[in-house]
C-alpha cells in the first residue's frame, strides 16, 4: 500500500522546467507520506510526471515506484496503490508469452500486463488497486481503480491537463488547485455525510474515479469508461451447491490476501465476520509453523457505561476471549480513553482531507495507530454486511417501504441546527432525494424478480454503492494514516458478484440473518460466534465523553472566527447542547447519534479552518 500523483498534458513539455515540475513532484509526494513512510521516487517525461510514497510491503528491495520498463525504444512507466492478489497466475501468463522480470512485485506484473494486453488487462487483476500508467506508444496515460473502490484515486482537469492523486492533499500540493466548496459541495457534507456521492471529490472541479472504471488520457481528450459492473442474472445452483461456492470463495479470498513479505495480522471482534477471517489465517499459519497475531478494540470504561440496543445488543469482550482461546491467536486488547478520541477527531479529518464519521472514525484511526508499532499489514472483515444483508435496513418494513436511504431515513436530525436560510439555500430534501433516485435507477436489473425482491435488490445495490463506500473510505484512510495496510477479502468481487445474484431466502434461511455466510462458515467457527447476533463497531457510552464535545462545541460557538458557525443557527445549538442525547435513533448508519453530531460539527469547523476552504 502506498500513495501516488501525478500530472499529464499531451500538449506540454514538462522537461523544459524540470527543477520546477520535479519539485511539485516531490511535494505531492510529501504530503502523502504517511501511507508509504519507507521510500519515495519522482519520474518527469516530456508529456506528464509521476511520484510515489511507498509502504513496502512485497519484494522489499527492488520494488520502488515510479517503476519504468523499456519495450522497442520505449519506456513505459507505471504509479500504483494497491495489491494484486492474483500476480503469481498473471506472471505466469505473461512469461509464456516471453515477458521477463527483473522484480517479484506485483508492480512489474500489473506495467507488464498492459504493455502486452492493453487497458483491458485490468480485467484480469483480482485485487484492490489504484494506478496510473503512461504510454509512450499510444501517447496517452491511463488511471484505474479497483472495482469495489477499495483504494482511492481523486483528480481534476483544467483544460488539457489532468492532475490526480491518492488524496485529496496531494491535488491541492500542485499549484493552482485550491479548495473551493459551492452548493454541490455543502450539500455532500450537510445533507449526505459523512457518506459522498460516488464520483464526487466535494470540492469544487474535483472528481473521484468510479470503482471499476479507467480514464484514458490522450491528445483526443479523456474518456472515461467502465471496465466492469454487477449484472442481474437468474441464479441456478441448489441451496446446497451456494453454501458450497460461498463458502469456497471467502476462504479462496482470505487465503489469496495473506500474501505479504512482511507479518501479517487480523482485527478481531469476537463478530462472524471478523471471526471467519482469523479463522482461516491462524489455520494457515498454523501449517507453516506460526502463530496469528490478532487485534480488538474498546473504549476505557466501557464495561461500566455499555447499554445494549437494538443496534449494539452486546459487548465484544467475552466473544472475543472465546475467538482468542479457540484461534490460540498472540492477542492485543486495545483500548481509547475519552480525551485521545476526542483529539483524533481532527486527525481523522487529515486523514480524509474531508469532515468524517466523527468519533466512530477518530477511534478507529488511533486503533489502527496501535496495531502499526506491531504489524505492517491487517486482514479485516469489513463489507460482509453489505454483502450478505446483515444490516437492520434490510429487514425493517419502514426501510423496505421507505422512498430514502435506509440508513438515513429522517432529514431532519440534520437540519436541527443550520440556519433558516442556509437550508432554503441547501434545498436539502431535493438534494437528497435525486441522489437517491439516481441510484436507483442503475440498479441492475432483473425482470424475472417480483416486486418484493426487485426492491430487496435495490437496497442491495444502494448499500453496496453508498454505505459500503464510506466504510472502505474509513477504513483505508483510518489505517494508513499510520502506515497501515488494511485488506478486506469480503470485497473481492468474485464474492460481490456470486452473492448479488443469490436469492434472499438463501441468504437469509430459516429466517437468521447473514445465514448463507454463517452456513459457509461452518466447521470454522464454534456455533457461539458462527450464529452471534450482530453488534457492530463498538462506541464509548460514557456520558463523560459527551460533556467533553459539549464543552469543546461551546469553546467553539464562542469563537467569532469559527467558520462553521456561518451556517448554525447559534440558538438552535445551545438547545441541542442542554438536551439528552438519544442514543437510540442515529442520524446516519447504527452509531452516529447525538455525540456523534457534536463530533461530526467540530469536524466540519476544523476542516473548513485548516484547509483555509473558500465559500462560493
Amino acid at each position: 500500500m502506498c500513495a501516488f500523483a501525478g500530472f499529464y498534458n499531451p500538449f506540454q513539455d514538462y522537461q523544459k522546467d524540470e527543477p520546477r515540475y520535479e519539485t511539485i513532484l516531490e511535494k505531492m509526494c510529501e504530503v502523502q507520506k504517511h501511507r508509504g513512510p519507507d521510500n519515495s521516487g519522482v519520474w518527469l517525461f516530456e508529456q506528464g510526471g509521476l511520484c510515489h510514497a511507498r509502504l513496502s510491503i512485497i519484494d522489499l528491495t527492488t520494488g520502488d515506484q515510479p517503476m519504468k520498463k523499456a519495450d522497442a525504444g520505449y519506456t513505459f512507466g507505471i504509479t500504483y496503490n494497491g495489491e494484486i492478489y492474483n500476480t503469481n497466475e498473471l506472471r505466469l501468463d505473461l512469461e509464456k508469452k516471453g515477458h521477463t522480470f527483473s522484480t517479484t512485485s506485483d508492480t512489474e506484473v500489473i506495467l507488464t500486463g498492459y504493455m502486452e494486453y492493453g487497458p483491458d488487462f485490468v480485467k484480469q487483476l483480482n485485487g484492490i488497486f489504484a494506478f496510473a500508467i503512461a504510454d509512450p506508444v499510444r501517447k496517452r496515460l491511463c488511471l484505474f481503480r479497483d472495482r469495489s473502490g477499495v483504494k482511492p484515486l481523486f483528480y481534476t482537469i483544467r483544460g488539457d491537463e489532468i492532475v490526480f492523486s491518492s488524496e485529496l492533499k496531494g491535488l491541492f500540493a500542485y499549484p493552482g488547485i485550491t479548495p473551493i466548496l459551492d452548493k454541490k459541495g455543502l450539500n455532500e457534507i450537510f445533507s449526505i455525510g459523512p457518506a459522498r456521492t460516488s464520483g464526487c471529490g466535494v470540492f469544487k472541479g474535483i472528481s473521484e474515479l468510479f470503482p471499476g472504471h479507467m480514464l484514458l488520457c490522450s491528445k483526443d481528450g479523456f474518456r472515461l469508461q467502465c471496465y466492469w459492473k454487477l449484472e442481474s442474472k437468474i441464479h441456478e445452483d441448489s441451496y446446497e451447491e451456494t453454501i458450497e461456492k460461498t463458502s469456497f470463495l471467502v476462504q479462496d479470498s482470505i487465503r489469496r490476501q495473506m500474501v505479504s513479505d512482511v507479518p501479517i495480522c487480523t482485527l478481531l471482534s469476537g463478530g462472524v465476520d471478523s471471526s471467519l477471517v482469523s479463522a482461516v489465517c491462524a489455520a494457515e499459519l498454523k501449517k507453516q509453523g506460526k502463530q496469528l497475531t490478532t487485534f480488538s478494540f474498546d473504549f476505557v470504561n466501557n464495561d461500566k457505561y455499555f447499554k445494549a440496543s437494538a443496534f449494539q445488543p452486546s459487548r465484544d469482550r467475552p466473544f472475543v476471549e472465546q475467538m482468542v482461546k479457540f484461534l490460540d491467536s498472540d492477542h492485543h486488547f486495545l483500548e481509547c480513553d475519552n480525551v485521545t478520541q476526542a483529539d483524533r477527531l481532527y486527525d481523522s479529518v487529515r486523514a480524509h482531507d474531508l469532515p468524517a464519521m466523527g468519533d466512530i472514525d477518530s477511534s478507529l484511526l488511533h486503533f489502527c495507530s496501535l496495531v502499526k508499532q506491531h504489524n505492517k499489514v491487517t486482514l479485516t472483515g469489513e463489507c460482509a454486511d453489505e454483502i450478505f444483508g446483515g444490516y437492520p435496513w434490510f429487514h425493517k418494513e419502514e426501510c423496505f417501504k421507505a422512498s430514502a436511504f435506509p440508513w438515513t431515513m429522517d432529514l431532519k436530525p440534520r437540519k436541527m441546527l443550520l440556519k433558516d436560510d442556509f437550508l432554503d439555500y441547501l434545498g436539502m430534501d431535493e438534494y437528497v432525494q435525486e441522489a437517491y433516485q439516481k441510484s436507483l435507477a442503475e440498479t441492475p436489473i432483473l425482470l424475472e424478480d417480483n416486486p418484493v425482491e426487485a426492491r430487496r435488490r435495490e437496497i442491495a445495490f444502494l448499500n453496496l454503492r453508498w454505505f459500503m463506500q464510506t466504510l472502505l473510505n474509513r477504513m483505508d484512510r483510518s489505517s494508513m494514516y499510520s502506515g497501515l495496510e488494511a485488506r478486506v477479502p469480503f470485497a473481492d468481487h468474485r464474492i460481490i458478484e456470486y452473492v448479488w445474484n443469490v436469492p434472499w431466502d438463501m441468504k437469509t434461511r430459516d429466517g437468521v440473518v447473514k445465514n448463507l455466510l454463517r452456513q459457509a462458515g461452518k466447521g470454522l467457527l464454534p456455533d457461539e460466534i458462527l450464529f452471534r447476533k450482530k453488534s457492530p463497531y463498538p462506541k464509548t457510552y460514557d456520558t463523560n465523553y459527551e460533556a467533553l464535545l459539549v464543552s469543546r462545541v461551546r469553546d467553539m460557538a464562542a469563537e467569532n472566527s469559527s467558520p462553521v458557525m456561518e451556517f448554525l443557527d447559534k440558538e438552535k445549538l445551545e438547545a441541542f447542547l442542554i438536551s439528552p442525547s438519544d442514543y437510540g435513533k442515529p442520524w446516519y448508519g447504527q452509531l452516529m447519534a447525538g455525540p456523534q453530531m457534536l463530533a461530526y460539527i467540530l469536524q466540519i469547523n476544523y476542516w473548513l479552518e485548516t484547509y483555509h476552504i473558500s465559500i462560493e
